[in-house]
């Protein structure tokens, strides 16, 4: 029996296959292994044709499955970095509903950098995209997103009060194509305030520093200036949307005689956390925050919510919508983890005693 001779044929299609001809046998192998029977007599110019639409045939069906794998589109006020814990816990919700990014899921990110009037246009790249859900990560994102669509599913993290800021028509029954979690922020800024009376008793004059842009700042500035009043404590009214704007209203503190200040629960201000500590530690001003984060960066005390906490459940809720439950019917989650942090070194810094009252109601204690 003679050697047979194999040819290698060079296919117009992607690099999806590679075959082998015996130039007088009867069998296509491919890199599959798989095998096809070209019969008896078919020639090589008859092969290349069989072998070209099979190889198209297969390139189709891969991008049909590329393409069936379901893509978010994350709406976020702030910047990638300081976002960067929140989106780690978003994605872990989602991994337990068993959705991981780069194997079975694609996310698109939209960072809005903390200008808010951004966020409308980027929400609307997001559906002209025609991605499968939206992630708003804050109320104001979420208000974009539904203005945006009323068909592509949208699962927002807001404050505590969806029904009012118009997102859902009710916390069991949203209705719609929303959904989400929702936890208290801006509500417990005024118990921020009595907090940081308690941990700096001396401090008579007190600064609440917000971001105008915030739908609820001036809800929230009523509310404050209410427990100021009851508490017998002097209040100034900062506001800052950018960056010089923080470093303004710090270079005020000492013009206003302020002895300490609580920042408002924002996303844009919660994106600037550095800055925020930096400036509060060569100012030498106790101050307080909503969040964590800030603590766990240097500052001296946070009390609000847990942002991860709310950011993982915001990650099963999309989870649930991808596999095919509608936002109408999820009632709204409410998240109830709250943390009271102390920086103990910071208040050292600051030659601030910490009462033994706040030590043994802190939920965690940073040495």
């Amino acid at each position: 029996m003679r050697r047979r001779e194999l040819q290698e044929i060079s296919l117009p299609s992607d690099d999806c296959c590679a075959a082998m001809l015996c130039a007088r046998c009867e069998i296509i192998r491919w890199s599959d292994h798989s095998t096809v029977d070209l019969g008896v007599g078919m020639r090589r110019r008859e092969f290349i044709a069989v072998a070209g639409s099979a190889a198209a045939t297969w390139t189709l069906a891969v991008r049909a499955q590329q393409k069936a794998m379901p893509v978010i589109g994350v709406l976020n006020p702030g910047s990638p970095s300081p976002s960067a814990p929140l989106m780690a816990a978003f994605r872990q919700g989602l991994s337990e509903a068993g959705y991981v990014e780069g194997q079975n899921l694609t996310i698109e990110y939209r960072w809005a950098e903390g200008h808010y009037d951004r966020l409308p246009a980027l929400a609307a790249d997001l559906v002209g995209r025609k991605v499968d859900l939206i992630m708003a990560s804050s109320p104001p994102s979420a208000l974009a997103a539904k203005s945006a669509t009323s068909t592509i599913p949208i699962v927002f993290r807001s404050g505590a009060d969806p029904v009012g800021d118009g997102l859902v028509a009710s916390l069991a029954r949203p209705g719609g194509n929303l959904t989400g979690v929702s936890f208290v922020a801006d509500e417990l800024t005024a118990k921020r305030l009595e907090l940081l009376s308690e941990l700096v008793p001396r401090a008579g004059v007190i600064a609440l520093l917000m971001n105008p842009n915030n739908a609820t700042a001036e809800r929230v500035i009523r509310d404050v200036r209410e427990a100021a009043r009851t508490n017998g404590l002097q209040l100034h009214v900062l506001k800052a949307s950018s960056e010089s704007e923080i470093d303004t209203a710090f270079a005020s503190l000492v013009q206003l005689h302020v002895d300490a200040l609580v920042v408002g629960a924002d996303p844009f201000l919660s994106s600037q956390r550095e800055r925020f500590v930096a400036l509060a530690s060569r100012h030498a001003v106790p101050a307080i925050y909503a969040w964590r984060e800030f603590a766990a960066s240097g500052g001296l005390i946070s009390y609000g919510s847990s942002l991860t906490a709310a950011f993982r459940l915001v990650g099963a809720y999309a989870g649930r919508v991808l596999e095919g439950a509608k936002p109408a019917d999820l009632p709204v989650q409410q998240s109830t983890t709250f943390e009271l942090v102390i920086n103990l070194k910071t208040a050292k810094e600051l030659g601030i005693t910490v009462p033994q009252s706040i030590l043994l109601r802190a939920d965690e204690v940073i040495e």
